[in-house]
């Protein structure tokens, strides 16, 4: 019975993730109510409720589920190359959803957007500088809420220009300009 439930419940999420995503591209997320996810998913107000808060619990739950997949995508390689996060993927993936993200972006749930992805990158490139074996004269978190910084600053200025550099020469610049900072702060 478990199994069964949490398939429901997993098509559950999924149906209102891909409504929310719908919702953002055709009207920007300002304009989106629950009812309208809700409606678009065909679920009950009651089952929404039962999985998020708001509409803004949805779309923090869309974002984690995305740096997630993104996360355990990451070819063993290119792990080596870049191991505090998957800048990269997400570079790509933003890339490839270019609609959502800058209607996102150009919208009020952009400081939302900014405040979970960085607390959420921040304490991956925290576990990974901690599992690096490196000492550091800079507090670890400090140093990883700096690189998540950095990299959404990047990242928003790479949307306000209409991505006019490819996935993978922005990832280096992002690499150049956080690279020799980490490594200034590495105690030898």
């Amino acid at each position: 019975m478990s199994d069964k439930h949490d398939r429901r419940s997993q098509r559950t999420r999924r149906l209102l993730s891909e409504a929310l995503v719908e919702l953002i591209r055709e009207k920007g997320y300002n304009s989106i109510t629950v009812s309208d996810i809700i409606d678009r998913a065909n679920v009950g107000r009651s089952t929404f409720y039962a999985h998020y808060r708001d509409k803004d619990d949805l779309l923090v739950g869309e974002l984690d589920r995305v740096i997630n997949v993104l996360d355990q995508h990451i070819p063993h390689e290119s792990r080596e190359e870049n191991s505090f996060f998957p800048s990269l993927g997400l570079l790509r993936h933003v890339g490839e959803e270019y609609e959502l993200y800058k209607a996102l972006v150009w919208s009020s749930g952009v400081d939302l957007l900014f405040k979970h992805v960085q607390k959420s990158l921040s304490q991956r490139i925290e576990q990974s500088l901690q599992g690096s074996g490196k000492d550091f004269d800079v507090p670890i978190p400090i140093l990883a809420n700096f690189v998540a910084g950095s990299f959404l600053t990047v990242l928003k200025w790479w949307l306000d220009n209409k991505m006019i550099y490819s996935p993978e020469q922005m990832d280096e610049i992002f690499q150049k300009l956080t690279t020799s900072g980490i490594e200034g702060t590495h105690v030898k």
